[in-house]
């Protein structure tokens, strides 16, 4: 399916302007007045030049849950979004738990042909956090995974969060961990704080978050293990995981999209798009995460795309799913909050958005540079465009994008994956035609 591609004028990570040539699924060469006997020329100028996205955190819903998300759906607005790769959570039906349904999810994304899809497997059987799972075999199987986690729910017992870090270390696998104390969150539905208050909504506080982000650093210490935060949403969680890199720990981070720009106060219409874990957080905490990305505390960016059906979000807020799709709005959110603020440049970009997330997962063939010889996995992004975020934006199976109606920078012009275009001139490619 590889294509012979040339692309004129792009600008590698939104400097230099150099022709971009892909053969064969690699790039042949990088650099000026390139050409090609027989490839398809691409007029690319001004655009910038990224490697492939990698979103550590998506929900692709299959098996089990096909009315919300498939994998095909998924991968193909992560095509849209500019991502080459994805990291499936097991939160399906049944579990990602073992090697049979690993390996599935790996052969359903590579007969969708959109993207990458690197399964995660479940911490414990069932993510019911009582027993662990078949962690070895999950890591042997053909899918070789190296991310667990139980995401939607903590990993709650110390004792089996400290086992599960000792497994993992054998195979250089890390736990990634939902930092939620079960019990401070019980019938939580909004931030603890004046707008939880005055909505008349249980309270979701920090400390929640805080208090297991601080449990596991010191676990991860003890066991010199590779600990990842999911979902990191608060400053406290921000200055802890500042003063266990300090100390050594090896503790990676990421932060959303949506924990970067929106706040509590989006709740005020209770518009269920707003409702998500972590909640939305206050002003100070953006601001927090914001310097925390800026300054490599936070090491990515990672969407926590959660895909629902529509009756799942158009209820009161109490009745309504935890949730909010991202992959197609995740580089122009990243845009408008890091890149427009001057908090980061776009080879800052490429490493929150691809580089580190592909190492924090040892995903081989992604997140490498725009360079002859590499593999052909990038993205090209109009960062002078400017548009409203519409349904039309949206290609998975649902809808629940809290930038609706928002104004954003930026549109994904192309696609790259494996020497093939998934997206072409801002159109998703159909694969099977």
């Amino acid at each position: 399916m590889t294509e012979s591609l040339l692309f004129r004028g792009a600008k590698i990570l939104g400097a230099d302007s150099a022709d971009i040539l892909v053969q064969d699924g690699r790039i042949a060469e990088v650099g000026a007045g390139l050409s090609a006997a027989g490839a398809r020329v691409v007029d690319a100028d001004g655009l910038v030049a990224l490697p492939g996205l990698v979103d550590l955190h998506t929900h692709l819903r299959e098996p089990g849950f096909e009315a919300s998300e498939t994998v095909l759906s998924g991968t193909r607005a992560a095509a849209a979004g500019g991502f080459t790769a994805v990291f499936a959570m097991p939160n399906t039906s049944p579990v990602a738990d073992s090697a049979g349904v690993v390996e599935q999810e790996l052969a359903l994304g590579e007969a969708a042909g959109y993207a990458t899809v690197q399964p995660i497997g479940a911490v414990t059987v069932g993510q019911k956090g009582e027993r662990l799972a078949e962690l070895g075999a999950m890591a042997s199987s053909r899918a070789n995974v190296r991310v667990f986690s139980d995401d939607g729910f903590c990993v709650w017992d110390p004792l089996i969060m400290r086992r599960a870090l000792e497994y993992v270390k054998a195979f250089d696998g890390v736990i990634a961990q939902h930092a939620q104390d079960p019990r401070l969150t019980e019938g939580a539905q909004l931030n603890e704080g004046a707008v939880s208050a005055e909505l008349g909504l249980a309270g979701w506080p920090a400390v929640a978050e805080e208090s297991i982000i601080a449990r596991d650093i010191l676990l991860a210490e003890h066991v010199g293990s590779r600990l990842h935060v999911c979902h990191l949403s608060t400053a406290g969680s921000v200055e802890l995981i500042r003063w266990a890199k300090k100390r050594g720990v090896a503790v990676t981070a990421e932060v959303t999209p949506h924990h970067l720009l929106l706040t509590d106060e989006l709740a005020r219409g209770y518009d269920a798009r707003f409702k998500v874990n972590p909640p939305l957080r206050t002003q100070e905490d953006v601001l927090a995460v914001r310097e925390g990305l800026a300054d490599g505390t936070i090491d990515i960016v990672a969407t926590d795309h959660a895909p629902h059906p529509s009756e799942a979000k158009a209820c009161e807020w109490q009745a309504a799913a935890n949730g909010m799709v991202g992959l197609e709005s995740a580089l122009r959110v990243v845009h408008q909050a890091m890149v427009q603020a001057g908090l980061l440049d776009w080879t800052d970009v490429a490493r929150v958005m691809s580089s580190a997330p592909a190492r924090i997962g040892s995903l081989a063939g992604h997140g490498t540079p725009i360079a002859a010889g590499q593999p052909a996995e990038f993205t090209l992004y109009d960062a002078a465009a400017q548009g409203v975020f519409a349904e039309a934006d949206l290609h998975g199976q649902s809808t629940n994008s809290p930038y609706l109606g928002r104004d954003l920078p930026g549109k994904v012009l192309w696609t790259v994956h494996r020497g093939y275009a998934t997206l072409a001139d801002g159109v998703l490619v159909e694969l099977g035609s």
